[in-house]
């Protein structure tokens, strides 16, 4: 059965007869009489009763109204979905992100957003800074969120911030008074740090490399919750940069380190580089760019 066929069925059993039909269609009767008589050849059901004035559906015929009706009903669902999606007033936007950016995401881009497009929804899936990259490349991401990545052929950065990576400790800790020191200065410091996938942690490691000497480590975790905790129960420090570090109210202070490979770190805005972008996508990477601190700073 063509669609065809069934729009010209469903316009026979609304108008009462073929020639009715055939002028709310604009087209020739023999065309509407053709497309009835191979329905019926194909179900093998006579679908419409001959009467003096017009057809009426039989039983089959009225069966096979109402599926063309829904499919009508269904078809002009679509067109409006399409429409709405093409004027970026629908849709799912995929993000990829590092576990540091969620608070500032969901409070100072998300949630705006959303309120600004409430037909616009988001998937939202942490990964380590490889990760990141794949899922953007490889199209199973729209958007990523990532901390000081390595260039990718395959991507564009289309915001690059400056964020630099400090140590977070409490006001209280002997080394807290140093003002700007080295990371070398907390080599023999109980330290909570990220997994070696993380982008921090590989910026960390770097600089114990070049430097000769390394962190002592006593908690490993991904979670930059649990590495604030860490510090505030006063078991040693954790580094993390500035918008990732949520220090409010934590009783936590922030030290920047003098190495330049953490100083100069940066936060990394990044879609599939040539990529066509749907409206959604283009509107919600235009609004992080623009609401969020950690790049509208």
């Amino acid at each position: 059965m063509t669609d065809r066929a069934l729009r010209y069925f469903l316009a026979v059993v609304r108008a009462g007869s073929i020639r009715g039909a055939a002028e709310a269609l604009h087209v020739a009767a023999s065309a509407i009489s053709r497309q009835v008589a191979e329905l019926e050849a194909e179900l093998g059901e006579a679908l419409l009763e001959r009467l003096p004035r017009g057809v009426s559906p039989t039983e089959a015929g009225r069966i096979l109204a109402e599926h063309a009706q829904r499919q009508e009903e269904e078809a002009q669902l679509l067109e409006d979905r399409l429409a709405r999606l093409r004027g970026g007033q629908e849709g799912v936007v995929r993000l990829s992100v590092g576990a540091g950016f969620l608070p500032v995401l969901i409070d100072q881009g998300i949630a705006g957003f959303s309120r600004a497009h409430p037909g616009i929804g988001t998937s939202v899936a942490m990964g380590t800074t490889a990760g990141i990259l794949a899922a953007v490349a490889d199209g199973d991401a729209d958007i990523g969120l990532a901390y000081n990545p390595p260039a990718h052929a395959a991507l564009e950065a289309v915001a690059i911030s400056r964020q630099p990576v400090a140590a977070i400790l409490r006001p209280d800790h002997p080394l807290a008074s140093l003002g700007a020191p080295h990371l070398r200065d907390f080599a023999q410091v109980p330290a909570a740090l990220t997994p070696p996938d993380h982008g921090v942690r590989q910026l960390l490691g770097r600089v114990e490399a070049d430097g000769g000497f390394r962190l002592t480590q006593r908690m490993e975790t991904a979670s930059f919750e649990l590495q604030r905790r860490f510090a505030m129960a006063g078991l040693g420090v954790t580094f993390m940069p500035g918008f990732a570090a949520d220090l409010a109210g934590s009783g936590l202070v922030a030290l920047p380190l003098r190495d330049p490979l953490l100083a100069e770190a940066s936060a990394h805005l990044l879609v599939r580089a040539g990529r066509r972008l749907p409206v959604a996508v283009a509107q919600l990477l235009h609004w992080l760019r623009r609401e969020m601190p950690v790049f509208a700073g």
